[in-house]
């Protein structure tokens, strides 16, 4: 034992091979990887304080949103209403233009319904008249006693 002991302090150490160091590859790496990691974080940090931005600004929007979609509402019943009451002033002229209209004469002239309108209201007239006298004419006959069942049939009869 004691031998194994002095012998092992005799013993040339073998030489230990150098380890290949390579020190500055190894910093370079460390170094880009050391300057990729900051670039993220400012990224990262950059992106958080926009998100902040916009999160802050999103109860703004949101008011603005409200208030534009309320005056568009009011908007919208300002033209319903204005609507309105350029269909009942429409209605007003057109009421007053047939009453009052001058020019009345020379639209009949031009527009052929009109005229159409005019001789059929003519033709009324002159039925009515007719339906009077009709009346009238049969009031006398039954006075004088004639027989006015026999008249109308022989009448339906021709017809």
């Amino acid at each position: 034992m004691a031998l194994d002991f002095l012998s092992s302090l005799f013993k040339k150490k073998p030489k230990e091979e150098p380890t290949p160091t390579t020190p500055e590859p190894m910093e370079v790496e460390e170094l880009e990887e050391e300057v990729e990691s900051r670039q993220e974080n400012e990224q990262i940090t950059q992106i958080l304080e926009r998100i902040n931005e916009i999160e802050n600004d999103i109860p703004r929007i949101k008011i603005s949103i409200d208030t534009l979609k309320k005056q568009i509402q009011e908007l919208r019943d300002d033209i319903d209403r204005l609507d309105k009451t350029i269909k009942d002033v429409m209605m007003l002229y057109e009421v007053i233009s047939q009453e009052i209209n001058p020019f009345k004469e020379q639209m009949g002239q031009e527009n052929p319904l009109t005229s159409e309108i005019q001789e059929l209201r003519k033709e009324l007239e002159d039925l009515k008249l007719e339906i009077a006298q009709i009346k009238n004419d049969i009031k006398v006959l039954a006075g004088y006693g004639v027989d006015l069942d026999s008249i109308i049939y022989e009448v339906l009869a021709e017809v």
